[in-house]
This record gives C-alpha cells, structure tokens and sequence, in this order.
C-alpha cells in the first residue's frame, strides 16, 4: 500500500511537472506577447484588449462546447478502462471521440460565425428581440475565433487520449508549440499592420486572434507525430488486454456523451463567471458613473484582459494540477481504493496550496512594476492586477476541487455548487460595482467562488475522510512561509522604487527580477529548511539538493 501511494504521489508530482510547463510556458508566451503588441497598438491599447477579452470569453464558451467535454470525459474514462485492463476500449473511445469532436467544431464554428453579430453586443436580449445594433469592430474580431473553434476540438481530444495514459509530456509539448506558433503569428502581422503599413487597429486584432487556429494546426501536428512514436508501446497493451468488457459503438458514444455533459458545464465555470462581467459591467457601472462608452470599456480592460492575462500565468498552476488529477482519481475510483482516493485528495490540496499561495502574494507584491512592464505606468490598473492576484487563489482552488469531484464521478454536485456560485455571483454584481466601481466584478467573483469551494471541501471531508487536519497544518506553514516572503518582496518593491523609478519599463523589469530572485530563494530555503517541501514533494527534493551539493 505504502509503494503505491509514493507511486502515485510520483506520478502526480511528475504528471503536475509536465503540465505545468507546458501551462506556464504558454501563458508566459501568452503574455509576453503582449508587450510589444499592446505598444505597437498605441493609442487603441486598452480598446484593442477589451475587444479581444470579449471575443475570447464568447470563444472559450464555443470551445468547450465545441469540444464538448470530451477531452476530459476520454482522459477520465481511458484512465478507467486502463485500470481495469481493457485498453483496446481506451482506443475505440478516442477514435469515436474524433469523428463526434468533427461534427461538433464545424456546428460550434458555423453558430459562432453567423450568430456574431448578436454576441457582440452587451444587449444580447435586445439584439434577439429588436435588432439591438452591435460593434461592428466586436464582430470582425470574433468571426476571426470562429476559425479556432473549427480545429481545437481534434486537438483537444488528442490530449485527453495522452492524459488518460498519465502520459503528459506530449499535451504539455503541444501547448508550448501551439502558443508558440500563435505568437509568432500575432507578433509579424501586428507590426506589419501597424508598424510598416499604418493600417486599422481592428485589422491587426483580426489577425492576432485568427493566430490560434495557426497554433492548433501546429500543436496537433506535434501530436501525430508523438502518436506515430509511440505505436508500438500502444499497440503492445492492446495486445495484452483483458478483452472482457465489450462496448457496441453506440455504447461508447453514449458513454462519452454522458460523461462529457457535466465537463462542459464544470469547465465553463470560469469563463461564465467572465461572461456575466462582460455583459453587465458596461450597463450596470454606467448607471452610478458618467464616462464615455469607450473609458468604460477601457475600465473592462484593466480586469477582463490586462490583469486576468498576468494572474492566469498562475492559475494555469492549478489547471495543469486538476489536468493531472482526474485520470488518477477516476483510476482509484474505478478500483474502490478509497484510501488512495483521500491520499489523492490530500496530495493535490498540498500541491496546490505549496504553489499557489506564495505565486499569488508574489504577483501581488509586484503588481505596479510588472503592470508597467506589460502596459505601461497605470496605478489603477496596478491596484486591479493587486486585488485580481488574491482572485487567483479562489480561481485556482475551483478548479481543483471541480477537477476533483469531476475525478471522482461527482459530477452532478459539481454542477449544483457551480450554480450556485453563479447565481451569488450575479445577485451581489451590481451592488459591489455600485460601492468598489471597476473592484466590484472582482469581488463578487471571489464571493461566488468562495461558497462553490466552502462546499466542495465540506463534501470531500465528510464523503472521502480525507486528512483536512495534515493539510490544515500543511496550510498553515504555507502560508507563514508565504507571507514572509511577501513581506520581503513588498519591501524590496517600495525601497527599490525609492531608488529607480516603477513607472518606467527597463527600471520595472529590474525591480521584478530582483524581487522574484530574492522572493522565489526565501520562500524556496525557508520550504526545504523546515522540510515542507520534502513533505509535500517527496524524496525528489532531497535528490536535487544533492546534486546542487546544497546542505539545508
């Protein structure tokens, strides 16, 4: 019992390890792109994003529908199958998933194109009923996903066929490639269209977001490529399958169907929560303040894509550990190993707190100068990146416990807490924008989320018995350790900007790397020191100290 547990402790370490750079790596690229584009945009900056931050949020509602769960239903119920030994119906499941994954990209693509011009405005009820007119701008920019949407839902149950072999090098890989592509797409046309020919702000944003169909033509070439490497490893477990259950091929698309509804509405959990703040933010703030329409999308900006682009680098944290969890959750489930199933939980909590707690009060203690490295000096747009860093840790933590309960078949729980959240969320939404302003959608999503997640651990408590006490005392000095290093990193910020100015880019890009250097190193000694890492990580821990030839 005690092999298996550090076997599947290992393997979540390593699985998280993978996923997490392939996240990370991408949203860095995601918003390192971001500099020179936003500068090259000049006046339209802040316009140019909310356009973007608008069409995005309708375009990961398409793909998660488009996809329609089935990438995380094929993980979920490869990884069950594989438990048992039946990996011949692992397979069929992922070929079935391609031919459903087609047909739903060209439906998805094909609404999302023509119904544009309803999804472009804040009035979606008044264009239905009367014709209410819409940004001709907006619907430029989001007929360009649409193209996205026609091609991801392949690219996504390939990685859900990887991730149910725990096996994820390969998506990890693929997200690099994929954002990678998309940059460098982004980056020539923008300069081009702005920089040599002088042309249309709208034009470039067109052309920036047709970049992720050219990053997912990339990223599922790379799995083709990891598929044909790996034929022979695959076509050997077939081979030596059990061959007990069988499946018709209604069964299995029944089976994905079912299993993939709840997915698509527990992964749109996020992107809903940023769909009620982009369709009530704009009405709601105009009626306690006088603006001009573009100033108050401006505001949208500074927390639909400025801040959200920055704190995402580090939710993706969390996402790249629920990735990682729900194939080996749903394994244990599948075997009724319930006391894997609460050392699961324990050890994705631990994981996840160890990480995202000091990434978020670090984001925070840096928020003015790495707001100015992105987007130039802007104090409330640093105060709204400060706030939406503590948003992190909420976002975060849905996603885990949605990713959990997910795992472990919970999903109609999942969905009911989910509802909730988003009916608090909406009901507090104009009362906090009426009191904190451009705070207001900010804190009524850590309201929502905050519920949706008391929830969740109380069931997971009194359903799986997990040991809320170790990770409580785990938590604990998490987050001692976290607020030292926050402490020290705020004052390095506020001293150092005595000396070199924070509202420049080349002196704010010294005061971050010297506050991440001095921050990651404290909160990284103080972990290892006291042997909270060796705890939480495991023995690997101690491997790399040796060969770094560091005594703690």
């Amino acid at each position: 019992m005690e092999n298996n547990t550090k076997n599947t402790k290992e393997t979540m370490v390593k699985g998280s390890a993978w996923m997490t750079f392939g996240s990370i790596v991408s949203r860095i690229l995601g918003a390192l792109y971001i500099i020179p584009w936003y500068a090259w945009m000049g006046s339209h900056g802040n316009i140019a994003n909310a356009l973007t931050a608008k069409s995005y949020n309708i375009y990961s509602l398409f793909i998660i529908i488009s996809t329609a769960g089935i990438p995380g239903a094929v993980a979920k119920q490869v990884a069950k199958y594989n438990a048992l030994n039946e990996y011949d119906i692992g397979r069929k499941l992922f070929r079935r998933g391609l031919i459903l994954m087609a047909m739903f990209g060209v439906i998805c693509a094909a609404i999302m194109y023509f119904g544009a011009p309803i999804l472009a405005t804040d009035d979606i009820i008044g264009a239905l009923l009367h014709g209410a007119k819409s940004d001709p701008r907006q619907v430029a920019v989001m007929r360009s996903l649409s193209y996205a949407v026609l091609i991801i839902p392949i690219l996504s149950i390939m990685r859900g066929y990887f991730q149910g072999y725990a096996d994820m090098m390969p998506p990890a890989m693929s997200q690099f490639i994929e954002q990678l592509a998309r940059v460098i797409w982004m980056l020539l046309t923008a300069y081009i269209i702005m920089q040599v020919q002088h042309g249309s702000y709208v034009h470039a944003v067109v052309q920036s977001n047709l970049a992720a169909a050219i990053g997912a033509v990339f990223g599922i070439l790379l799995l083709v490529w990891f598929l044909y490497r790996r034929r022979n490893e695959l076509n050997a477990l077939m081979e030596q399958s059990n061959h007990v259950i069988k499946i018709s091929t209604a069964g299995i698309f029944w089976e994905i169907i079912n299993q993939s509804i709840p997915f698509i509405i527990i992964d749109s959990g996020i992107t809903l929560f940023q769909l009620i703040d982009q369709y009530t933010f704009h009405p709601m703030i105009a009626m306690f303040v006088h603006a001009s329409s573009d100033q108050i999308e401006s505001w949208y900006a500074l927390f639909g894509l400025n801040a959200n682009k920055l704190i995402m680098i580090i939710v993706s944290l969390a996402t790249a550990m629920s990735v990682t969890a729900i194939p080996l959750l749903s394994g244990a489930h599948a075997r009724r190993d319930y006391a894997s199933i609460s050392n699961q939980i324990e050890n994705t909590l631990e994981l996840f707190l160890f990480v995202m707690i000091p990434a978020s009060l670090g984001m925070a203690a840096i928020a003015t100068p790495i707001y100015t490295i992105f987007y130039g000096y802007d104090q409330l747009g640093s105060n709204v990146l400060y706030l939406s860093s503590f948003t992190a840790i909420s976002l975060g933590l849905f996603t885990v416990l949605m990713a959990i309960l997910q795992g472990l078949s919970e999903n109609g729980l999942a969905i009911k807490y989910l509802i909730l959240g988003i009916i608090i969320k909406f009901a507090v939404q104009l009362p906090m924008i009426e009191f904190f302003k451009v705070y207001g959608p900010l804190l009524a999503t850590n309201v929502g989320l905050i519920i949706t997640i008391w929830l969740s651990l109380k069931h997971l408590k009194v359903r799986y018995k997990y040991n809320s006490s170790r990770t409580s005392r785990r938590f604990i000095g998490i987050a001692i350790f976290s607020m030292a290093m926050f402490v020290i990193v705020t004052g390095v910020v506020n001293f150092g900007g005595k000396i070199i100015s924070p509202e420049r880019r080349p002196t704010s890009f010294v005061l971050v790397t010297l506050a991440v250097v001095i921050g990651g190193l404290l909160y990284a000694f103080l972990t290892v020191k006291f042997g909270l890492a060796q705890k939480i990580i495991g023995p690997k821990v101690d491997r790399v100290l040796e060969k770094l030839h560091i005594k703690v």
